[in-house]
């Protein structure tokens, strides 16, 4: 695993050294037994039965808040549809988009490059906008440009409960874990379309800041449906991190608080149920080669969680690479061109 500091004129290799919390289950107590001499038979006494008793073999369901659950659950992403064109912009098409999965209607907006095709595509996962105030497609506008220019078809969901897509009120509620779900649905649907110009055999993913837990949850829930991934800034693979950080002091977020307090409990009363929340005690599934991007400088979305998560995809033998941008923040302004240069060396190389 190889770790670059993005230097004005130099990259050094550095090794990552980050801490990360300890993701292994603790240890069962080893096993004891007691022998115990029987009584003697007697004429008199009935020996007892030697079938041996049933075991359970139905395993408790999960919490329906979970990655588990999410593991289980079965997707159905279907029905995408090419809506009206936005804009021409000579080197590819804008459009919008509609697809359906987990009983919704999802939208969003699709760059289609022009020429015969059939192109490579990037699903993109868009990082926290208010959903009462984005619009279709809103977030990552250089990306969709770039990447489209470089040949990829790029479809941008807007997740349920944003622009047209349908709501769902409980999605705070569920610590934003039905993203994923969306994300899912929106490759299944790339992967059942009959849209000429998709490549069904090249898929990618793309997550910016929240977008990159949703990506990261996709990775561990759908092992094998994408080819490779590529991390932005992202938020803690610990869902109570991204609790303390962004629910924690948010007055918008109160009764969602009082909800969740009420109902499974906050991350110190109830440490189990917020683990199993998060992505990051199941990296031992994700088959995909995953590239993380992050600035020193990032005081939205710290350095020190993507430090966590590379450390614990590195010790789960996974591919990743890991790139550090010093003094660099969150929205990455002054690197960000030469992080979409690697990001397209990358899918170009993973999606061959």
């Amino acid at each position: 695993m190889k770790v670059l500091w993005v230097l004005p004129a130099t990259l050094v290799l550095i090794a990552c050294s980050a801490a990360a919390p300890n993701t292994s289950p603790s240890p069962a107590p080893a096993a004891t037994s007691t022998v115990a001499t029987a009584p003697r038979a007697s004429a008199t006494t009935a020996r007892p039965s030697t079938t041996p008793t049933p075991k359970a073999t139905n395993k408790p369901k999960p919490h329906p808040i979970s990655v588990q659950a999410l593991i289980n659950k079965k997707y159905d992403g279907h029905n995408l549809k090419l809506g009206r064109l936005l804009a021409d912009y000579g080197a590819y098409k804008r459009y919008v988009i509609t697809y359906r999965g987990d009983g919704l209607k999802i939208s969003g907006v699709m760059n289609v490059p022009d020429g015969k095709g059939p192109f490579p595509v990037l699903v993109l996962n868009h990082g926290y906008i208010d959903p009462d105030t984005y619009f279709p497609g809103q977030g990552m506008p250089r990306e969709h440009d770039y990447l489209a220019r470089h040949g990829y078809v790029v479809l941008h969901t807007d997740y349920r409960g944003h622009a047209s897509s349908d709501n769902d009120p409980n999605v705070d509620y569920e610590l934003r874990l039905p993203y994923a779900v969306d994300t899912i649905n929106a490759v299944k649907a790339v992967k059942s379309s009959k849209l000429p110009f998709l490549d069904k055999d090249r898929i990618g993913w793309l997550g910016r800041s929240m977008g990159g837990g949703v990506t990261l949850t996709a990775l561990v829930v759908q092992p094998g449906l994408v080819d490779a991934a590529v991390i932005y800034a992202s938020v803690s693979s610990m869902a109570a991190d991204n609790w303390k950080q962004f629910y924690r002091p948010s007055e918008d977020r109160s009764r969602t608080n009082r909800r969740i307090a009420r109902t499974y409990g906050l991350p110190d009363k109830s440490p189990e149920f917020w683990r199993a929340a998060s992505p990051r005690p199941y990296f031992d599934r994700i088959t995909e080669p995953v590239l993380v991007h992050h600035g020193t400088a990032d005081d939205t979305c710290p350095i020190r969680w993507s430090e966590a998560t590379v450390k614990a995809l590195n010790a789960a033998g996974k591919h990743v690479t890991f790139v550090k941008y010093r003094g660099e923040g969150h929205t990455f302004e002054r690197r960000w061109q030469r992080s979409i240069e690697r990001t397209v060396a990358f899918f170009d190389k993973h999606l061959e």
